[in-house]
Order: C-alpha cells, then structure tokens, then sequence
C-alpha cells in the first residue's frame, strides 16, 4: 500500500488505549483550559485521525509562516497549509506547560485534547494579513477562508498534542466518519492497490458519477474512496445529513457492488482553492489512496481562481517526489445531448455549448426550492428526490 506522507507508517494522535485515554481524561480535570475555535477543532480531528500524519501537534510562528510562504515547514517537511491553534484570548492558559483543550463544537465543551505547550507567540495583524494572502491568494474579507481566517486571534499557541475526542463526527456520522486509520484498513482488507479519491461538499449529480467512473475505467482502478467533508461549511451550503443521504442513494444504484466506499472527514471548508488541493492530496495519501480527482476549480469559491489553478499547483509548487499519491486531472463534466452520455466537455469534439445540458447551482437550489426534478441528464431522480425533500423543509 502507499506510504504515508513523510513516514513509513501512519502515526495518529488519538490515544486508542482505553487505560491511558482514561488517565489523561483525569488528568485534564485538574489542567488549564483552552476553549479551542472550530477551524483549531477540526485540526485536532484530522490529527487525531491521522490524516495529518506525520505532524505530531500543532505548528509554531517559524513554521505557519515557513509553510504559508514555501509550502514547507522550517525543516523541510512538504505541507501546504499552516496546522495551527490561533487563539484571542491566552489569560486562562498564561503560564501554563500541559493544557486541556476544550471541544467548540459540542454541548458542554468537552475535553478533546491534552496539548504540551511549547510556545505561546504574538502574531502581528501583519503576519496574518501576510498569511492570509499567501494560502488564499486574496485578502478580500468576502472571501470565507480568509474571514475566518483573520478573525481566530493573534496569539499562535504551538506544541504536541494528544487526542481523546473526534468530536460530533463520530456520533452524528458513526456510518460515514471514518479514520485514516480504519480506511487504510478497509482499503487492505478489500484487496484494493489502486484506489481512487473523490472529494465533495456537495452531493453528487450525474456529472460527479460519471466522473469517478471515467477515473476508476482510465486507471484501471480497484476502488472509489468518495470522501466527503463533515464539518463546517459556508452559509447556503447543503448540510452533511443530507449529502450524505444523496451520496448513499447515488452509489447503491449506480455503481456495482464493492467498486465504492462511501466515507467522511471531520475538517472544516478551508475554500482554499489550490493550497486545499494539495492538502486535500496529503491527506488522501494518508489514508491510503493512489490517485485523487481534482477538477475544475477544485475547493474554490466565487470567482476567486482560475478553472484549472487547482491542478497547475502541483506543476509548480508541488516538488518532485514530495507526494507519491498522483493525481487524475479532470475537465468540467456535461451531459452531451449529442452523444447521449455525460462527457469531459475538453473531449467533447464538434460540440457547441447548446450541445450540452449545463445547469448553474443557483438554478439547480432554485429548481429543487420549487420542487421541481432537474433534467434526469443532469441528476439522478433518487437524488433529486432527497434533495427536494430537504429544500421543502427548509421553505416551511
């Protein structure tokens, strides 16, 4: 099977002895505590699952900044996005050399962490800003990663960590939160070597099917890994429950038996845009895939970048040798009226945009809120079912 990135073997954080995980849990009653944001969550999530492997907590100053400018840590290792724990307010942790760090995102903060506290730095507005540019491409407070951003705090709180709480993923999701961990172990017991990862925080149209199944066929791939976010999203997005429900639907009718595996991941939308696709390809290493999908604006958002920016990054950022998972590049996927079948539109010859059934996503809300069926060539009717279902409930 594939390494993992920067290890021979995959080292999640999560302390799986039920001994230990207990005694650190008492121990934690008596510890400072740090309310940890959501984005810090969802790094703590990924870490304990190992999808982050090998980093082995969060990073300091030297290496957010090392990593937001070079796409390296300060000794060399390949990341693409700064891992960190930025926090406004330090007064309760002051001091402080083994904290608890408390869970945001679940009734009664619960402790999800226990951190060694190796620095406690001031990031100035500058290095922020500086940051901020640097991973987004943009400083526009419109953007959503970049207003999420910029609005952590200016204290960068660095040091191992040890990991005893997945959060809400594995109680609101306990048939699709997976681990690295337990999808390596899946991939293995499949018998898959060739594995495919498709990435989606939507749910999947005809266009996304077709498309796993183009990279499955050109591959000669063993398996799709369809491998969804979690976690927060921006406002207008559709929620996990339902996604998932659509992703579910899609699969069983439409994909042989045992070809896919449907999971998720515990991270909050970053809308990064190529800095996310490589993250995105550093993770799906991690859990043992050999190939990922990137298409067309690939974990963009609005009009921030380019259509293929997303694919380019791995040409000129990406070293060789830093990544051995590969990637399958994708065009934008249409029904062909032509030719009676969803095609790559660059391979599409002698087609005029008439020629193909292209829907934007605020018509496709629109049609859905009114409880209409898109085109059967765009999505399955299934899918479409789930989906007018959801927007029926949320127009009262």
């Amino acid at each position: 099977m594939i390494k993992p990135h920067g290890s021979d073997t995959l080292n999640p954080l999560f302390v799986y002895d039920t001994e230990k995980h207990h005694q650190l849990l008492k121990e934690a009653e008596n510890l400072p505590s740090l309310l940890l944001n959501s984005a810090a969550a969802a790094n703590a999530v990924m870490l304990g699952a190992g999808y982050f492997n090998p980093l082995t907590g969060y990073m300091n100053l030297a290496d957010a900044l090392s990593v937001a400018a070079t796409l390296h840590t300060s000794d060399g290792l390949f990341w693409p996005v700064p891992i960190i724990n930025l926090v406004d307010d330090i007064s309760a942790i002051e001091g402080a050399k083994r904290i608890a760090l408390r869970d945001p995102n679940t009734e009664g903060n619960p402790v999800m962490a226990i951190m060694d506290v190796a620095q406690i730095e001031t990031v100035s507005d500058q290095q922020i800003r500086t940051m901020a540019e640097q991973i987004f491409g943009t400083l526009d407070p419109e953007h959503p990663g970049v207003a999420t951003f910029t609005s952590l705090g200016n204290n960068l709180v660095s040091g191992n960590i040890q990991v005893l709480s997945f959060s809400y993923f594995q109680s609101d999701f306990p048939d699709t939160f997976r681990t690295a961990v337990e999808i390596r172990n899946e991939i293995s017991e499949r018998g898959w070597e060739k594995v495919v990862a498709f990435q989606t925080r939507n749910p999947m149209h005809r266009a996304h099917e077709e498309l796993c199944r183009m990279a499955m066929e050109r591959l000669e791939a063993d398996g799709v890994v369809v491998h969804m976010l979690l976690g927060k999203l921006k406002k207008g997005d559709i929620p996990a429950p339902v996604r998932d429900a659509c992703i579910r639907t899609m699969v069983e009718h439409y994909f042989p038996k045992n070809t896919v595996m449907v999971t998720g991941y515990g991270f909050d939308m970053l809308y990064a845009g190529p800095r996310e696709a490589v993250l995105h390809a550093v993770f799906r290493q991690n859990m043992g895939a050999t190939h990922l999908i990137v298409g067309r604006d690939h974990a963009g958002v609005g009009d921030y970048y380019g259509a293929f920016d997303a694919q380019t990054i791995f040409d000129d950022k990406v070293p060789a040798g830093a990544l051995e998972i590969e990637i399958f590049r994708a065009d934008h996927t249409a029904f062909s009226t032509k030719l009676g079948r969803v095609v790559m539109m660059n391979e599409a010859q002698d087609h005029e945009k008439e020629d193909f059934i292209l829907l934007s996503g605020t018509r496709v809300r629109q049609m859905l809120g009114d409880g209409i069926a898109p085109p059967p060539e765009f999505s399955r009717p299934e899918v479409a079912q789930i989906l007018m279902d959801y927007y029926r409930s949320e127009n009262g």
